[in-house]
């Protein structure tokens, strides 16, 4: 009941956890008593709930603990994450369906734009990919675009991938990766600091950020407008003293304008998961981590093709006049290479390559 009740007190904190259980002499069944939660400096509906908890809900969350398989992980205790731990203002509790021990595991973190590009989203999978299998557990928030394709692409490669809510557990969001939550739960873990029944408000969201980023060695961002919730969580991860890693875009993306924000803030530019490894000091052959280029080889016309779609995204007329094909022939030539996943279409008409 004391874990319960710790975790479902607002504005608490590991550090607040740790001014009561010297008051009451490291007893943590003491911790929550009246006489205790007087004597530490807590924030006032915290110090109202300490004293006054609602009973119903604490009942209610250990019923729902109970079913659900779910477990609760306290502050300062042997499960909780190492990293996480470290933190100024970490999480009292967290509520963890999964693996407890992915949470011990090396992370990085990776997040990006919800409306990502179809490049943004195949390099968040390449590398997410590729890092997992250089060791790496892949963290980020179960979030649509940048953050869903970092989790797919790490359960693609066999790795493991926690998933970081700013909801309770019994609440996925965005509903529409509900399934993608339940891989994740199968191979790593879905976490959050939020109880159940906790609704996604937007007020959550920056706690969530920077319980993604304490979990991790480093954040690395791929695709970020100029605001954007993943520029608090690089934020953050200065704040904490953890590496940040923004990948570089077109200077005409609005997409790549908070990559280089943070690039010129001093992030560290990567072109490819070895430059990732390197930061972080990690021992594994680059050519490990390197995609092996096993596509099959194309004709010459298309590789025409691909040399005149560049790195941007461009319309049939303009491919036309780089290439001198016929509209006809472009048309059935991108139909192939976006079956071979080569190109991916873009709102306007556009086409555009993708990594490959």
């Amino acid at each position: 009941m004391v874990g319960a009740k710790l975790a479902r007190t607002p504005g608490l904190t590991g550090d607040h956890v740790r001014a009561l259980a010297a008051q009451a002499g490291g007893d943590l069944e003491r911790i929550c008593e009246p006489e205790i939660v007087v004597r530490v400096d807590l924030p006032p509906a915290a110090r109202e709930f300490l004293c006054r908890p609602d009973a119903a809900a604490l009942a209610g969350d250990l019923r729902w603990l109970r079913v659900s398989g779910a477990r609760l992980v306290l502050w300062g205790g042997t499960d909780y994450p190492w990293a996480l731990a470290a933190i100024s203002g970490a999480p009292a509790a967290l509520y963890v369906l999964g693996d407890l021990a992915v949470l011990q595991a090396p992370q990085l973190a990776m997040v990006g734009a919800r409306r990502a590009s179809p490049l943004g989203r195949a390099i968040a999978r390449e590398f997410a990919a590729a890092l997992t299998k250089a060791g790496l557990t892949i963290t980020s928030g179960l979030a649509v675009g940048i953050d869903a394709a970092s989790h797919e692409g790490a359960l693609a490669a066999g790795g493991r991938t926690v998933a970081v809510l700013g909801s309770g557990l019994d609440r996925i969001y965005p509903a529409e990766n509900a399934v993608l939550a339940e891989r994740i739960r199968a191979a790593g873990a879905l976490v959050s600091e939020f109880p159940p029944g906790a609704w996604p408000q937007r007020q959550n969201f920056p706690r969530r950020n920077r319980v993604i980023s304490g979990l991790a060695l480093g954040t690395l961002v791929v695709e970020a407008a100029e605001s954007s919730g993943s520029l608090i969580t690089a934020k953050q991860a200065v704040d904490q003293g953890r590496e940040v890693f923004a990948v570089p875009g077109s200077i005409r993306s609005p997409l790549s304008a908070g990559c280089h924000q943070l690039i010129r803030d001093g992030a560290h530019l990567v072109a490819g998961p070895p430059d990732v490894l390197a930061q972080l000091r990690l021992s594994q052959s680059i050519q490990e981590v390197t995609p092996s280029g096993d596509s099959a080889p194309l004709d010459k016309e298309y590789e025409m093709l691909l040399d005149a779609l560049g790195f941007e995204p461009v319309t049939i007329d303009a491919l036309v006049a780089r290439s001198g094909l016929s509209s006809e022939s472009i048309a059935s030539m991108l139909l192939i290479l976006e079956l071979e996943g080569r190109i991916a279409p873009y709102p306007g008409g556009l086409y555009g390559r993708l990594s490959k």
